[in-house]
């Protein structure tokens, strides 16, 4: 089954590296990269549009320019009722402390992870994801 992926980072290299480790994978995708958190909630509006549905899963950045990874949290949970929300895992260079404790606390995050993502971390989600559909 084919993954729907959104990269919500601001940073082009994180970007770049996320895809990439994505690609690697042997996993099936569709990876649509944000580079702001009002392009991601665009993004989930064109994928209702669509497809009817959000993707599978969003990797988020936290710290962004305008619309913040909180913020578009936020948003994804207040327009999007009645949809099935996407595993968010949060993708962050951490280096707010509390930024990683409020994560762990927050309802809408399927995990969390400095940045860059690895394989062996991506292997761990698609494990999620498989059995959270089977």
């Amino acid at each position: 089954m084919k993954l729907t992926t959104f990269i919500i980072d601001d940073d082009l290299v994180s970007q770049f590296a996320t895809r990439y480790c994505i690609q690697q994978s042997n996993g099936n995708f569709d990876i649509v990269t944000c580079s702001s958190g009002e392009e991601g909630i665009r993004a989930c509006f064109n994928s209702i549009d669509n497809y009817n549905r959000l993707p599978d899963i969003i990797f988020l950045d936290l710290v962004m320019d305008g619309m913040n990874g909180w913020d578009f949290l936020e948003n994804l949970k207040n327009l999007f009722k009645g949809h099935q929300l996407p595993s968010v895992y949060v993708l962050s260079a951490f280096t707010n402390a509390s930024d990683r404790a409020i994560a762990k606390k927050n309802g809408l995050i399927s995990g969390y992870v400095d940045k860059p993502l690895s394989r062996s971390y991506l292997s761990k989600i698609l494990k999620e994801e498989e059995e959270k559909r089977s």
